[in-house]
């Protein structure tokens, strides 16, 4: 899970955020402490503190007095809605500017995509087996 080149406690704060957004941490229910995360990533516990800190700072993690951190509710949503903005950011963005390059419109883009998506769609799926010509195990009458 640990990438070079990103802070250490980015990466566990998206490790929680991801928990949060699968379902596998949900709302109202205790996130893991700092020295679980410390101990499991084997990483500094200041360093696992400074990533809930921010979720802490952000409204996804509350602390109850002598429990440990939470999962606030609204957390997922609020987690959803950043994402979608940063998505939109980081991938939109740049797409409606190169159609509007290209001269594509909106009905353009949104053919294109259900093209593309019915494409990935199929190529997800998996290959049939082939039909054998004689029924196994049966001689022909």
């Amino acid at each position: 899970m640990i990438e070079e080149g990103k802070p250490l406690f980015l990466q566990i704060a998206e490790q929680i955020e991801d928990s949060i957004l699968d379902g596998s941490l949900p709302e109202e229910t205790q996130a893991p402490s700092t020295n679980e995360l410390a101990g499991f990533y084997r990483i500094n516990p200041a360093t696992a503190a400074k990533g809930v800190a921010m979720l802490t700072d952000k409204g996804v993690l509350y602390k109850r007095r002598g429990i440990g951190m939470f999962v606030a509710a609204g957390a997922k949503d609020l987690l959803l809605g950043e994402r979608r903005a940063a998505f939109a950011d980081r991938y939109i963005d740049p797409l409606l500017a190169e159609a509007r390059t290209l001269g594509l419109g909106a009905d353009d883009l949104a053919a294109l995509l259900r093209e593309r998506a019915a494409h990935t769609a199929q190529s997800a799926q998996p290959a049939q087996p082939a039909q054998a010509t004689q029924t196994e195990g049966k001689n022909p009458a």
